[in-house]
């Protein structure tokens, strides 16, 4: 089966192209970081009109760089939840009139488990079963994943996200709009045991707060102005997400004695949290799974393989598929 797939939920406009369940033809992705530089942050009205004018663009490109047309898309697969809504409601509403033209299957995507299938795209089909750690600028968790579309609960965010954490850091710090990845680079160069920032304990103890920690950053560079290391201060602040991230998916990996963990989302392309999972796995004796940057972030590519999956499978929508801002991946607890 051939499928178009399309991914709209924050600020990247994507299309992807894929074949036979895990071959990638396409996979085209528009970022409006620069367009949302100025503010802080994504803004949702100028993210949503901002996808209005590429969708059209962007799922030709794919179509064209995978070498095919609309006519040769079996099925198409969308993401629908979570996200907001005004951007999940561009990509929707694209899905559904090209399934409606050309008379082809239809089937909504959860986006955390779009990010959870972009390590099988690298290792051309499921390591299972596997602890899933999704470290996003929206998601934290964990997640036990017994079989395909099966999974637990293992751990969940109790405020800020990691990937927030390390936007907010970066900007708190003066690094600009480049967030985690010019916070990483800010790093390289620094003593991550020059500032004793705190490490945060939860109760379940697989739970991640990151708004402490934020707290500490900020009233650390208002305390330390005239004398602040950036490079010391973001190579601190960093090992101390890393090392929540790290010690709760190495827990998570001997309480359920899974094989496999698998990294998905914009965090996981960090430099440190790559290294020290090595490190990890290697003690450890398990296997752990990091995608390319152009799969942790934000694309189509992974909602392509969730939804050729479940297309395969005979699940399908219709067109009163509707868009959902928030939604769990699951509910059931391990």
């Amino acid at each position: 089966m051939r499928v178009l797939a399309i991914e709209t939920s924050c600020d990247e406009t994507a299309a992807a192209v894929l074949e036979s369940g895990w071959t990638l033809r396409s996979n085209v992705v528009a970022s409006q970081a620069e367009l949302h530089a100025p503010f802080g942050g994504v803004v949702p009205e100028i993210a949503s009109r901002r996808h209005v004018e590429l969708i059209t663009s962007v799922i030709c490109l794919a179509l064209e760089q995978a070498g095919v047309t609309l006519r040769d898309v079996e099925g198409l697969a969308v993401t629908n939840r979570p996200g907001l809504i005004g951007s999940l409601m561009v990509g929707v509403m694209a899905a559904k009139g090209l399934a409606l033209a050309g008379s082809l299957p239809l089937v909504g995507v959860h986006h955390i488990e779009g990010h959870i299938f972009s390590n099988f795209l690298c290792t051309g089909g499921p390591h299972l079963p596997a602890v899933a750690l999704v470290a996003s600028g929206g998601h934290t968790d964990l997640y036990y994943v017994r079989h395909l579309h099966d999974y637990f609960v293992l751990g969940r965010r109790r405020d800020d996200a990691a990937g927030e954490a390390f936007d907010k850091g970066a900007r708190a710090l003066g690094l600009g709009s480049g967030g985690g990845a010019a916070l990483d680079r800010a790093a390289r160069d620094g003593d991550p045991h020059a500032v004793p920032f705190p490490r945060v304990r939860t109760d379940p103890p697989l739970d991640f707060s990151f708004s402490g920690l934020k707290t500490a950053l900020v009233r650390h560079v208002r305390d330390h102005a005239a004398s602040l290391h950036v490079a010391d201060v973001a190579a601190a602040y960093q090992s101390a997400i890393v090392e929540a991230l790290v010690e709760r998916a190495v827990k998570a990996i001997r309480l359920t004695k899974a094989p496999t963990l698998l990294v998905g989302g914009g965090v996981a392309a960090n430099s440190l949290l790559q290294s020290r999972l090595r490190e990890e796995a290697a003690r450890g004796g398990f296997e752990v799974l990091l995608p390319p940057p152009e799969l942790c972030t934000d694309n189509a590519g992974m909602i392509a393989a969730v939804g050729h999956n479940l297309l395969d499978r005979g699940q399908r929508h219709d067109l009163d598929l509707d868009v959902m801002a928030r939604e769990p991946l699951t509910l059931r607890a391990y």
